[in-house]
């Protein structure tokens, strides 16, 4: 049995298209009861992805979130 590849490259193009499809998918499915569940699972794996950046930090000079 194979196993999965852990190392899975995207750039970073490749996870704003595939964040745009899934708030289309998710924005069409939200109006339709019977695909509340499509929902939830696209917002969860929409969070997962989205806890997985890196977000650019300058240490040279003091940085002021907001």
């Amino acid at each position: 049995m194979p196993s999965p590849n852990r190392n899975i490259e995207l750039s970073v193009e490749d996870m704003e298209l595939i964040e745009s499809a899934l708030r289309a998918r998710k924005a069409a499915r939200a109006s339709d009861d019977a695909r509340c569940d499509e929902a939830r699972e696209i917002h969860e794996l929409l969070g997962r992805l989205h806890n997985q950046k890196v977000f650019y930090r300058p240490s040279s000079a003091p940085y002021v979130s907001g």
